[in-house]
């Protein structure tokens, strides 16, 4: 079967064609910040949120794998104040490191933003859970309100576009238990941006980006047209899986994933999931020296033809699977064991699916043809069983 994305040749021509980004790198900073903060703060350039009007650093910090608060500090001292985490993240320890860690912290020297997940198509009570999530991540955090609250991983354009749903985050950010609202989302994105951009409610958008993306050039119309818009884009899944190989057993390398990223002047920040010293030392090396050099975009065309860990969330898979299963979201679970080596994320993902226990067992032969080159059936196999696995097992 023809595969369809970017090849090398392509890619080399579209990253010609967009420019380093409106790199904005601050003169000052907050009076809350120490001098030493300052100083490195000054070393990593600013972009604009949208319309929030927010200047963040373009390298943030995704918390999902981190379990230790000094990573957090570092990156704190480091300048580095824009935090992602999410209600589900380590079973709400994740939200809780964080309360713990900013407690008596000036509430104006970082900016937060959590997710929770809004069950599709809703049930009768969705608000009322939307808004008890969103009450204990709110006491989790040990704090009033959140800087930015996203619903999580909207994979259609219907969720977008809900007035029911657009009613309930309306109401969250009347209430001042979030200065902005938005969503989180991994499939689809060119059509559900453009549905963000028609709903006209959302501030900021959490989407998959890298220089994997089969349909980057719709995607990245779809980013520019948000922005002119108003909406602030946050980039995630820069490093496609954190592996440059289809069996997880080669780290990608960070920094040419995250200057890539950045080299479109419309992704305002990227939230990588470093969750230890090493891996934050090469993403603050990337944000101190942006600029993308030859050398690392030869290293990424190179890849671009390779099976590596990054599912397209295209949906094909969907239709021609006999049982019709969320084949998209499974390829993500298995990409963050094989890939981050985070098992207990994996389980969080596919527990929230509601699999049964031998989920391929009723054919004889799997009918799914990836367009990636995935074997779908062997890696279902291979990440459906750590949903037995005891918590304490998994990393």
């Amino acid at each position: 079967m023809e595969k369809k994305g970017v090849n090398r040749r392509d890619f080399l021509r579209l990253s010609a064609t967009v420019g380093a980004g409106a790199l904005i790198v601050p003169g000052t900073t907050a009076s809350t910040l120490s001098k030493t903060t300052q100083a490195k703060m000054n070393e990593i350039p600013l972009r604009t949120l949208g319309r929030t009007g927010v200047k963040l650093p373009i390298l943030s910090m995704g918390v999902m794998r981190a379990d230790n608060p000094n990573v957090v500090r570092a990156a704190y001292n480091s300048g580095i104040f824009h935090f992602d985490t999410a209600h589900g993240y380590q079973n709400g320890r994740n939200e809780e490191m964080l309360g713990n860690f900013f407690e008596g912290k000036p509430r104006e020297s970082y900016f937060l933003g959590t997710k929770v997940k809004i069950d599709y198509p809703l049930k009768p009570d969705f608000e009322q859970d939307l808004n008890t999530k969103l009450e204990l991540s709110l006491k989790r955090l040990k704090m009033e309100y959140v800087d930015i609250f996203y619903a999580h991983a909207y994979s259609d354009v219907e969720e977008v576009s809900d007035e029911r749903i657009i009613a309930a985050l309306s109401k969250i950010k009347e209430e001042g238990k979030a200065r902005f609202i938005g969503f989180s989302t991994h499939a689809h994105k060119p059509e559900l941006i453009d549905a963000a951009i028609k709903a006209g409610i959302y501030d900021v958008l959490l989407i998959s980006y890298n220089f994997k993306l089969n349909n980057l050039k719709e995607t990245d119309d779809a980013v520019k047209r948000a922005a002119e818009a108003g909406i602030g884009i946050v980039a995630m899944k820069t490093m496609t899986g954190g592996v440059e190989d289809a069996d997880g057993k080669k780290k990608i390398n960070a920094q040419a994933c995250l200057k890539w990223a950045w080299k479109n002047e419309h992704i305002t920040t990227a939230i990588p999931g470093f969750s230890n010293y090493d891996e934050f030392d090469e993403c603050l090396a990337a944000a101190q020296s942006p600029e993308l050099t030859s050398g690392e975009q030869e290293y990424l065309a190179a890849l671009c033809d390779k099976e590596m860990m990054f599912c397209q969330q295209c949906n094909k898979c969907v239709a021609q699977c006999t049982e019709h299963l969320p084949i998209p979201d499974i390829m993500r679970a298995y990409m963050y064991t094989y890939g981050y080596k985070y098992s207990q994320l994996s389980k969080e993902t596919l527990t929230e699916l509601n699999l049964a226990e031998n989920v391929c067992s009723g054919c004889n032969s799997c009918a799914v043809d990836c367009p990636s080159g995935f074997n779908v059936s062997q890696k279902i196999a291979a990440i459906t069983p750590v949903m037995r696995v005891p918590n304490e097992f998994l990393t």
